[in-house]
């Protein structure tokens, strides 16, 4: 009978996040040697990342590191949400995200080969993803500079690491008000800083499709005009942070809460698990 008991295969679990049946070959073909079982099932999770390949990863986290006077804001994603959790899976996206915020990666391809201990950040998710035993994917990186910051990361269950995080760059001293703000774009999802930021093909398209809206419903055509703007305006409140009315008071816009506040923000960024 293999020497291991069954808090050996739990341990071995919590450690690498792997599942139970392979955990428990492991230990058998070990004898009970933690460490052999852990490189028996290294070996085996090598082989099964490319049967992985196409596999969905729509759990995960969402953080964000300052360093040298920018923020570094990366999603890294897995399968299931028990590995989110994991111990090992959070340990992984800290040295993910220390390795991009060294090299201010703003994009998925320079955090990749960003350098992580002798080894790429590709080659470390890869290795991790052997002994985890699920698809591991860094979907998204952005690096933004600034005056100040204001880092939120929110969890929306109490059980699994921050769902979502916003980096809000600003200047101004109401740090108060911009966490606030920060708090705001995790709950109104802004596409755009200002309505000015918006492409205008995109602008363009929106203005054709409630001009045939509104001509559909019947609206004098006279009056088409100013329907249409206050329709293209409503699109800006939607898309356009400072735009958009303020979470905590909708009488409000954005903009008027950081003017009255004496800041003035100069880029963001917000970060969703899967979406």
């Amino acid at each position: 009978m293999a020497n291991f008991t069954i808090a050996d295969i739990k341990a071995l679990r919590e450690q690498l996040g792997t599942g139970m049946v392979d955990t428990k070959k492991a230990l058998e073909e070990a004898d009970g040697d933690l460490e052999k079982a852990v490189e028996i099932l290294r070996l085996k999770g090598a082989k099964g990342n490319a049967k992985r390949a196409d596999r969905s990863t729509s759990e995960g986290l969402v953080a964000a590191a300052l360093n040298d006077g920018k923020v570094t804001i990366l999603e890294l994603n897995t399968e299931t949400d028990f590995v989110a959790k994991n111990e090992r899976f959070i340990a992984l996206a800290d040295q993910v995200l220390a390795a991009a915020a060294a090299v201010s990666a703003d994009s998925v391809e320079a955090a990749l080969a960003a350098d992580a201990e002798g080894k790429t950040v590709a080659e470390l998710i890869s290795d991790e993803a052997a002994i985890i035993g699920e698809k591991v994917e860094l979907r998204r990186v952005r690096t933004i500079t600034g005056d100040k910051f204001e880092i939120y990361l929110h969890k929306t269950s109490k059980d699994l690491p921050p769902q979502v995080g916003v980096v809000l760059a600003y200047t101004g001293d109401d740090a108060e008000t911009a966490r606030s703000i920060a708090q705001h774009i995790s709950f109104a999802n802004p596409t755009y800083l200002s309505r000015e930021d918006v492409p205008a093909e995109e602008v363009e398209k929106e203005r054709e499709i409630v001009t045939e809206i509104s001509r559909n419903e019947g609206k004098p055509e006279a009056a088409l005009p100013k329907i249409v703007e206050g329709r293209v305006n409503a699109f800006f409140k939607q898309v356009a942070l400072l735009d958009q009315d303020y979470a905590k008071d909708n009488k409000l816009s954005v903009a008027k809460v950081a003017g009255d506040a004496g800041i003035t923000i100069t880029d963001f960024a917000r970060f969703k698990v899967g979406a």
